[in-house]
């Protein structure tokens, strides 16, 4: 049986990451020898899964001792038992769903929308959340705002524990991707304490509250645009005690300082490669570090995405000394979500 080993200082990152690749071991008790963990895993990881563990600083191993775990609890088993819908639709009913602290978003099936208030009202109860989103059209809009239906509660504003860190915000009205829950725990070590940050689009505080309360930077400037991601932003800053570190703008970013930053964030997906020169003259000139996001096709993902950093940097006169891609999720069919980590003169 196999299983992620990891040093125990690393071990709740860890847990979060595999859990986020669907790859965790609900059934076999993870087992502790000395300062390591080892974490079981259902299935062998791919390539890029494994470079993510082993910038964790794990390896992929053999479980050296195999328990059970006697008390895993299954709530399929209960929602079953509480579900009054036809039986020949019970195979349709959502067997995965998102917790956003103490809000479910779920997904349904065209055929059992009719019974979408019953199946809220009994997953409610057996997973114990006070409201569940029905995600009718995923993330619309500038300000990427999910598309969802209220279908049991009447209060959505919640907050999310991940990796250490509180984020309060609104779920039916404000983004919270845990596909890209790997990158969060990422970008809370790779800043310096002596480093400036600008955060282009920060929204809540998704990479720089990590950033802030982990790596301690000097300072993080966080422009975001959305009025209401950036009250949630200032909350979750004085939630985290960070606010000796983090600036909150409400802002466009294109109206950011330039010439201040060790370190650029481009979060955003969509659009961002329009900022990418902004993000170039954002940072020092003797030079730094940008993480660049972007959704690509596939079949381009070799070549684009570095090419459209390269010619920003060529057009504000500026040199790219290392790229380094990663993918963060697939984001839809034959198209996924890339990171570069882009260091610059």
């Amino acid at each position: 049986m196999l299983a992620v080993s990891i040093h125990k200082e690393k071990a709740e990152k860890t847990r979060l990451l595999i859990t986020s690749l669907g790859a965790l071991d609900k059934y076999h008790r993870i087992i502790s020898n000395s300062d390591m963990i080892q974490i079981p895993i259902t299935r062998e990881l791919s390539g890029q899964e494994t470079k993510l563990i082993e910038e964790l600083g794990g390896s992929v191993c053999e479980l050296s001792e195999i328990i059970e775990r006697e008390t895993f609890y299954d709530p399929m088993k209960d929602i079953l038992a509480h579900l009054d819908i036809p039986d020949e639709l019970v195979e349709k009913i959502p067997k995965r769903w998102e917790f956003m602290g103490n809000v479910l978003v779920i997904k349904l099936d065209d055929d059992i929308v009719e019974y979408g208030k019953h199946i809220a009202e009994v997953y409610a109860g057996i997973l114990n959340v006070k409201a569940v989103l029905w995600d009718t059209g995923g993330i619309a809009g500038q300000f990427r705002e999910p598309v969802h239906e209220l279908l049991f509660g009447n209060d959505t504003v919640t907050t999310h524990l991940e990796n250490g860190i509180l984020y309060n915000f609104d779920a039916s009205r404000l983004m919270f991707s845990s596909g890209n829950v790997d990158e969060r725990i990422r970008m809370a070590s790779v800043c310096n304490p002596d480093e400036v940050v600008v955060d282009m689009f920060a929204g809540i505080g998704y990479f720089t509250l990590p950033m802030a309360f982990h790596s301690k930077p000097s300072k993080i400037l966080a422009y975001e645009l959305n009025p209401l991601s950036h009250d949630y932003l200032k909350k979750n800053i004085e939630l985290n005690d960070v606010s000796g570190i983090v600036k909150p703008h409400n802002s466009n970013c294109l109206d950011a300082m330039e010439g201040v930053a060790d370190r650029v964030v481009m979060g955003y997906v969509g659009t961002t490669h329009e900022f990418l020169q902004k993000g170039m003259r954002i940072l020092k000139p003797e030079g730094g570090f940008i993480h660049y996001h972007e959704t690509c096709p596939n079949v381009l993902a070799d070549e684009r995405p570095a090419s459209r950093v390269r010619e920003a940097a060529e057009l504000e006169g500026r040199k790219v000394t290392d790229i380094k891609q990663r993918l963060i999720k697939s984001y839809s069919p034959g198209v996924g979500h890339f990171v570069l980590d882009v260091e610059v003169e």
